[in-house]
């Protein structure tokens, strides 16, 4: 009678976990899809918190009117302008200032050599709503047209924030289906099944709608920002991370099918025995991706609770959906290869054994060659180029980054954006005469007045994002004590120096915490400095391999000011993942008998497969990001996908192996399994029993 209440009772746990995550999906799907709804893209979504560009369009909004939509209607003719060409342009700007609320009458601005003219236009109507700031940019743009060889085109702060937003808007879907194609195909030839990939897949795809619920949670409960870009790592991070753990978990229980009879038995016995690594290495990345709160960087402290969410999201539903429906769907569902109970696997030779004979016979040979290798790599970030300009953030070029290139080109001897500063409005008169005196200054005028502060518009001598424009921004930040100075070319300056900043104090936080994870899971001193200085030293090498190919092969001329924070941040936290997964069986294995240089190449070859398995799966989720629009995402996706892929195949698999073969028990201490077992006691010398 109790074994059959038991065996009810195992028959009934699976079809409970299956029925709670269907509820929780159910009421969680209104707010799945509202995600999108409260993402935001502004500057000041991406900008320091406490940079003087990030008060500026803080103060701009709360101006009359809310924050100006700022535009630049650039005509052009490569020949010279003509006088009809002059008539057009008057003609249409005069409609927009009809059509549209403007803070001034637009003025033409001739360029020196008459082929082009360009007209500041500048409007208060859509406020701080992002939508009608792209319905205004968007109507300026269906008025201002050209033909017959003259170019129109409409550029500005605005007009690139709009550009900006439909490629952000348009990152969810194709990041979406492209990840979950990616990891379909790698499911279907690793497991080389018609019906088990599906699985993993489907337990991916409900872990990201549960993901999309919570971040829509946090939002509402605690303002964390959502940005496009952060959403997409989040995307990339629950399919990514996920999959590694579904890859684990469906290969320790195939090893237990084998050996045990009843499927929920199996799985019992699986989670047993990789529960513990999965655990600490979603606690490892979830711990690394918080440390990003820390950074003063909007968007890069707004991404570190979102992946955390997609993380410990995958995790749950990989430790619990998963294993219900696999039980549920019995061994059938690993057909053709089905694992009998009492078989064993076929005997092959495979890469990793071949890798751990040479790591048995020569570890420091290996550690050595090894070690050259990545330090070598590492120099190519000598070659990375400096940071990134605005408009050549973008792999295709948008409307209002033509519109910057052509103001470069036809206007070299003077800036062609404002700076916007913001002083207190008593002493605007001061404050103006100041920026007047300034080197560097072409003109300055007043603008707004609201709330206490008044704002002032300057132009610069220089083109933007020049060294001549740079030293004008830092001058009047030295010269008006008590103001703010902001704009476009404020902000990129702002955004190197925070993420320097930011490096300085998250990088120590990341190594810290996950130093203190790997030493409480594997009860060691050494064992977890070997995986830390393994992921520092593949980040080097990743960062590295980007320098060679941005510039050269891709032809980039800049890198995001936050590659190097971000990529240290993912790589350290994903990489530690194998890390753990093979030294928790190495652990395993000494702890049940096996001598140092047995455990350490058995648990390469009983993980080196599905080390290799979860390291190609997140590699492409993130190599997806380098079919994006933008470069920054692109490089970032670069960088953490080679990475990944050095972690897995050369450094994880082969170099840490290699290490704990050289160190023996060493590399436990000052654990128990570092000390020498006792020799057995001789019968004779035994105590006698009573």
């Amino acid at each position: 009678m109790g074994a059959a209440k038991m065996s009810a009772r195992r028959r009934a746990v699976p079809w409970l976990v299956l029925g709670l995550w269907i509820v929780v999906l159910a009421a969680v799907s209104p707010f799945a899809s509202k995600l999108a709804d409260v993402q935001r893209d502004r500057a000041v979504d991406y900008l320091p918190a406490s940079a003087d560009s990030t008060q500026v369009a803080k103060i701009q909004e709360e101006l009359p009117g809310g924050g100006a939509t700022q535009m630049v209607v650039v005509y052009h003719r490569e020949g010279g302008l003509t006088a009809a060409d002059k008539a057009t342009a008057a003609e249409q700007i005069g409609r927009i200032a009809d059509t549209h609320t403007l803070t001034a009458e637009p003025r033409g601005i001739p360029s020196k050599d008459g082929t082009t003219v360009m007209y500041p236009v500048a409007s208060t109507e859509p406020g701080t709503d992002e939508k009608a700031r792209d319905l205004l940019v968007n109507d300026v743009r269906d008025i201002a047209k050209g033909g017959d060889g003259l170019g129109v085109v409409v550029g500005g702060e605005g007009a690139l924030a709009t550009d900006a937003g439909e490629v952000y808007n348009s990152l969810g879907g194709p990041l979406l289906y492209t990840t979950a194609a990616v990891v379909a195909l790698l499911l279907i030839v690793i497991y080389r099944s018609p019906l088990l990939w599906l699985v993993p897949l489907g337990v991916a795809g409900m872990s990201e709608f549960l993901a999309r619920a919570v971040a829509y949670g946090l939002n509402q409960g605690f303002g964390t920002s959502v940005t496009g870009q952060s959403g997409g790592i989040m995307t990339i991070l629950v399919f990514g991370a996920g999959t590694d753990y579904a890859l684990l978990l469906v290969s320790r229980y195939r090893e237990e099918l084998r050996r045990t009879e009843r499927p929920y038995d199996a799985m019992a016995a699986a989670l047993k025995g990789c529960g513990p690594a999965v655990l600490a290495s979603s606690g490892t990345v979830a711990a690394g991706l918080l440390c990003l709160l820390a950074a003063d960087l909007n968007s890069s402290r707004g991404m570190g609770p979102l992946g955390t969410v997609g993380v410990l999201v995958a995790l749950a539903a990989m430790m619990t959906l998963l294993p219900a429906v696999l039980v549920l769907l019995g061994r059938r569902v690993f057909w053709p290869l089905v694992p009998r109970y009492g078989s064993t696997p076929k005997v092959r030779r495979s890469l990793f054994a071949a890798m751990g004979s040479s790591a048995g016979r020569r570890p420091l040979t290996v550690l050595a060659g090894g070690a050259v290798l990545l330090g070598a790599l590492a120099l190519g970030t000598l070659n990375l180029p400096g940071s990134i300009k605005q408009e050549d953030s973008f792999t295709t070029k948008p409307d209002a980054v033509a519109a910057m290139q052509t103001l470069a080109e036809a206007y070299p001897e003077r800036g062609t954006q404002p700076i916007s500063v913001m002083t207190p409005a008593g002493r605007a008169d001061a404050t103006l005469a100041a920026i007047r005196d300034t080197d560097g200054v072409d003109s300055a005028q007043r603008g707004r007045t609201g709330g206490g502060w008044t704002e002032i518009a300057v132009t610069a001598k220089s083109a933007p994002q020049s060294a001549g424009e740079t030293a004008t921004i830092k001058a009047l930040r030295d010269k008006l004590d008590g103001s703010y100075v902001g704009g476009p070319s404020a902000q990129q300056i702002d955004l190197e120096d925070t993420n320097a900043r930011d490096r300085s104090i998250v990088v120590p936080i990341v190594l810290v915490s996950v130093l203190l994870i790997l030493i409480a899971l594997l009860r060691s001193l050494v064992a977890p400095l070997i995986l830390v200085v393994a992921v520092v030293a593949v980040w080097g090498a990743a960062l590295g391999i980007g320098g060679l190919v941005f510039g050269p092969v891709f032809g980039f001329e800049g890198t995001d000011p936050g590659l190097g924070l971000l990529s240290f941040v993912f790589l350290v936290a994903l990489g530690v993942d194998y890390g753990i997964f093979l030294m928790h069986r190495m652990r395993e294995e000494s702890l049940a008998g096996a001598e140092p240089v047995t455990a350490a190449l058995t648990a390469l070859r009983t993980t080196g497969g599905v080390i290799a398995s979860a390291g190609l799966v997140l590699a492409a989720t993130f190599a997806v990001l380098t079919n994006m629009p933008l470069v920054p995402l692109v490089e970032l996706g670069f960088v953490i996908a080679v990475g990944v892929l050095l972690d897995t195949f050369l450094v994880r698999t082969y170099l840490v192996t290699s290490a704990a073969v050289a160190l023996r028990r060493k590399v436990w201490w000052p654990g128990a399994l570092s000390r020498e077992p006792e020799p057995p006691v001789p019968a004779e010398r035994q105590p006698e029993t009573v």
